[in-house]
């Protein structure tokens, strides 16, 4: 058994057994009958199961490797992509040198699509899709554990509670992502922060940072994270499908002081998460992290000027910032009228409109912090002030 065995994504030589495993597997069928056949899988299943498992096999015959995979699957993120979003951008890809890996810190908001844009972004500049950091509590089916290990994620156990296991999983991660980058030439992309910024406060836990370091703790800190190529990411959405769901457990968090998730409320999540509307869509890479830091919460606080920087406001930014009761006086930001031509700014005002009203009238101030938060968050930037 391999030292990574435990945690990495499968190579080649495991893609056809584990697409042979999914296409056995009931659960795994149960739930593509659902989605591609909504009103007959129940009284139906029986007949259509079989059938969906035959026409994959076809379409799925003759793929041993992963790349071989991404590229026939790609058809299918492609038009998942425009049809639950108005277009995706990125800016920053250009600066990549092939041959060369990286290490993609980026902020968090969504379960699935946000490694799936940077895929996107890497993916149609034609460059090698990265590894993907995905923690163990979004791996309780076997079959959502070979489609995600399929699709080059490797494993981040965060159920683990003991002080010293969680200190081996954090030092095995270490090393996964340091072995990934230096000997395997395989760039990485993991979350800033541990669980998804459901505030629209993007930060950077130093923790995540502390962590790079572990496996090579006989070297200097910044030096280990220079030889990383340590790149802050930025993705950005006009819409996110999750808001009001959000806002709710942020309105039950703020007046109990807890939250309890209901069974499967992550499987409703990914799947909201993926076909909900977004909106526009951008990604922005920053440069690589070249100057040497010594501190991680120094480092952290430069991550955290590059990804707020980075981040792409829309309309609907401004219009929450302008109706948010915590909104900074001391911060020049410009009313949306200032800034976007009124057509594009119209049609945000009714898709905003929808969305109050659609929530709880107690949960919206929860939904206004969301797309407001950034707008504070990239001002004070500008303004060079602490964040």
């Amino acid at each position: 058994m391999g030292e990574f065995d435990a945690i990495r994504p499968y190579d080649d030589t495991e893609v056809k057994a584990v697409l042979n495993r999914l296409l056995g597997d009931k659960a795994f069928l149960a739930i593509l009958t659902h989605f591609r056949f909504p009103r007959l899988a129940g009284s139906l299943g029986w007949i259509l199961q079989p059938a969906i498992a035959r026409k994959l096999r076809r379409q799925f015959a003759g793929i041993e490797t992963v790349a071989a995979l991404q590229d026939k699957v790609e058809h299918y993120v492609d038009h998942t992509i425009e049809r639950a979003t108005d277009g995706v951008t990125y800016t920053g890809v250009e600066q990549f040198k092939s041959g060369v890996a990286y290490l993609f810190l980026a902020n968090h908001r969504d379960i699935v699509m946000d490694p799936a844009f940077v895929n996107y972004a890497v993916y149609h500049a034609g460059l090698p899709t990265p590894r993907i950091a995905i923690g163990d509590n979004l791996l309780q089916k076997p079959f959502v554990s070979d489609l995600m290990r399929l699709n080059k994620s490797f494993i981040v156990h965060r159920s683990i509670t003991g002080r010293r296991e969680k200190m081996a999983a954090y030092q095995l991660l270490s090393a996964y992502i340091n072995h990934s980058i230096r000997n395997d030439c395989q760039s990485i992309w993991i979350a800033q922060a541990e669980g998804r910024a459901k505030d629209g406060d993007d930060r950077t836990e130093s923790a995540i940072l502390k962590m790079f370091h572990m496996s090579r703790k006989d070297e200097p800190f910044g030096e280990v994270i220079q030889s990383l190529n340590l790149t802050p990411v930025s993705i950005s959405y006009e819409y996110d499908p999750c808001d009001q769901a959000k806002a709710r457990e942020l309105y039950i968090r703020a007046t109990t002081g807890s939250y309890t998730k209901a069974p499967g409320e992550d499987d409703v999540s990914i799947a909201l998460g993926i076909t909900g509307y977004k909106g526009r869509v951008h990604v922005n890479f920053a440069p690589p992290i070249t100057e040497l830091f010594d501190d991680t919460k120094q480092l952290a606080i430069e991550m955290d000027r590059q990804i707020l920087g980075g981040y792409r406001l829309f309309p609907v930014h401004y219009l929450a910032y302008a109706q948010w009761d915590d909104a900074d006086p001391s911060l020049k930001v410009p009313a949306a009228a200032k800034i976007f031509p009124a057509d594009e700014l119209e049609r945000a005002k009714e898709e905003w409109q929808r969305r109050l009203e659609g929530c709880a009238e107690e949960h919206r101030p929860y939904l206004v912090l969301q797309y407001a938060t950034p707008v504070r968050n990239q001002y004070r930037v500008k303004a060079g002030l602490p964040l």
